[in-house]
């Protein structure tokens, strides 16, 4: 077996990623467009719901856009690898193409993709990390 690649960004960043995606994933479209009437004081359920002005997009992007350039690079080839774009075998072949088409917007591109958690939890487990021991670790 192929000795697994190092990661220039360390698991448990990306496993922060995986819990805030799930999280980001889970919301739907508020029932009602009032705050103020949908808090989780008034009705424990509006966590899950998503809010213009909700902070969990925001939190989500922040992060990413604090990673250094070849942090991002290796998220988002994590992700092609997840998604099955490219194969384990060609997470190198994943980075280059990631670093080659990186733009200014990699939060965006990869909260745009509706999977996230899913891709980055598939792409760790294909690379040899194991993506569950890792979000333990962080949670």
């Amino acid at each position: 077996m192929a000795a697994k690649p190092v990661l220039e960004i360390a698991p448990e960043k990306v496993a922060h990623v995986i819990i805030k995606a799930r999280e980001y994933d889970a919301k739907v479209g508020a029932w009602n467009t009032s705050t103020s009437e949908g808090d989780a004081d008034e009705d424990p359920n509006a966590i899950l719901e998503d809010f213009a002005n909700d902070a969990t997009a925001a939190e989500i992007a922040g992060f990413i856009d604090a990673l250094n350039d070849d942090e991002q690079v290796q998220l988002v080839a994590l992700a092609w690898v997840g998604r099955g774009t490219f194969e384990p075998e060609e997470f190198e072949e994943a980075v280059e193409t990631a670093r080659s088409q990186r733009g200014d917007a990699t939060a965006s591109y990869l909260l745009g993709l509706p999977l996230l958690a899913d891709y980055l939890e598939e792409g760790l487990e294909k690379l040899g990390y194991s993506a569950g021991d890792i979000e333990s670790d962080v949670l």
